[in-house]
């Protein structure tokens, strides 16, 4: 095949990734605005919000290593589509069930564990198949524009939903997203996801391992990646304490603050904001030298900002100062996580061999997430029951403690041997690594 065809073609996935993503979050992200608010209009309850954000995680948790085996054994191209468009039938469910009945806690939680498995066979696949779908040096392009295209999505659908809830029924946000899942099917239906991917070559009467084998051969391969199994850790430990920021956030703005639909909706949009500046500033730099030393210093900082957002609750200020007060911290929080994750995702791609990658970034995916839905429990029951900015201070501080302690210097030295080569300090200090920024 023509070395130029094949560029031009990856062009092509580039954007048409880049739409298709933008298409399906922007649907995904109204339908979740709207979902979250009602629940919490509904039910004043933080327990209950917590309870639909682990239907979200949980199965997520539970299948994501079967699902990333699944990914490696069949076509990546079929099981997106088949995803999407399952995606799309779950909604069209939840429509008639709305028009008919009424819409309830149980039909939303049935319909969001469905979303959850249909998005995670959907994003393993995709993640899996970058290398196939774009050449190696555009990599941190595109993963760049794939978060750009979430953050597009972000910026402007949490607030088109703040000035739609209240003005137009529940069908109208199902209406929406269902569009934005048919037109995603669509687009992705037109690419090719093994254009850079090499062919497996099966030996004649070779029989394919079973789910568990692959599954273990999976594991077997990650246990002599030891900075990935470090990064395993820090996303176990740091997801579960930011358990705390992810019911809280919500539960306090709305619940406590008393923040209006529209303002919830534009401090969301300004955490979009901060990912989509990032996303583009990363989408034309060259590639972060070390990711693990970058990734230490993004998480102390969503530290510090985790216990920023308990401030208005310890000290009274007013509702236009809240307001704006939460539109600066979200946008640094949406920066910050972009800092954090495009440069250990291009890591990923660019060393794990494609034989093995639904499989460990599925791994990856269940570890980082195995304490969430236990920190969505324990998190719903304490806001209930304690002052929301105790909470959110301890939990920001233990985050801080956890993240000091297992990325160490020795650690990251591990990581990054050549860190001891160079001029280079892991206390901040140094010069080449501040340029690297």
């Amino acid at each position: 095949m023509d070395d130029k065809w094949k560029v031009k073609k990856a062009t092509y996935h580039l954007y048409t990734f880049m739409i298709s993503k933008l298409i399906s979050t922007f649907g995904a992200q109204i339908y979740t605005f709207a979902i979250s608010f009602y629940i919490l209009q509904m039910t004043g309850s933080a327990t209950s919000f917590a309870t639909n954000l682990i239907c979200n995680i949980l199965p997520r948790t539970i299948l994501a290593p079967f699902a990333g085996a699944i990914t490696d054994r069949y076509s990546k191209k079929t099981i997106v589509i088949c995803a999407q468009i399952a995606t799309t039938l779950t909604i069209v469910g939840l429509l008639i069930v709305t028009l008919t009945s009424g819409l309830s806690l149980l039909s939303i939680y049935v319909t969001t564990i469905i979303l959850s498995l249909t998005s995670t066979f959907s994003g393993i696949a995709f993640t899996s198949s970058i290398t196939g779908l774009i050449n190696k040096e555009r990599i941190q392009k595109a993963m760049s524009l794939n978060q750009m295209s979430i953050s597009f999505a972000a910026v402007g659908s949490p607030a088109i939903g703040g000035l739609l809830y209240g003005t137009v029924s529940m069908p109208i946000f199902l209406l929406v997203y269902m569009t934005a899942s048919i037109l995603a099917v669509i687009l992705e239906s037109t690419m090719n996801f093994r254009l850079f991917s090499q062919p497996k070559e099966e030996k004649e009467g070779e029989q394919k391992e079973s789910i568990l084998k692959s599954i273990k051969l999976g594991i077997g391969y990650l246990k002599l990646q030891p900075v990935i199994v470090l990064m395993l850790w820090i996303g176990l430990m740091v997801n579960f304490l930011f358990g705390a920021f992810e019911v809280g956030y919500s539960y306090i703005l709305i619940e406590k603050l008393k923040m209006e639909s529209q303002h919830f909706g534009f401090t969301q949009g300004a955490f979009s904001v901060g990912m989509l500046l990032m996303s583009l500033y990363f989408s034309i730099r060259k590639e972060v030298k070390f990711p693990l030393l970058i990734s230490k210093r993004g998480i102390l900082a969503l530290g510090v900002i985790m216990g920023a957002i308990s401030l208005p609750l310890i000290s009274t200020l007013p509702n236009n100062l809240v307001f704006v007060y939460y539109l600066i911290l979200m946008f640094c929080f949406g920066s910050i996580i972009i800092v954090i994750n495009t440069p250990l995702q291009v890591m990923l791609q660019k060393t794990i061999d494609d034989a093995y990658k639904g499989r460990v970034f599925s791994i990856i995916e269940t570890m980082s997430m195995a304490l969430i839905p236990l920190g969505m429990v324990m998190y719903g029951f304490l806001y209930d029951i304690f002052p929301g900015q105790w909470i959110l201070l301890l939990s920001a501080a233990s985050l801080i403690i956890v993240v000091l302690f297992l990325a160490r210097p020795s650690m990251l030295r591990k990581a990054h041997p050549e860190l001891s080569n160079e001029n280079v300090g892991i206390t901040g200090k140094d010069k080449t690594v501040n340029v690297e920024l």
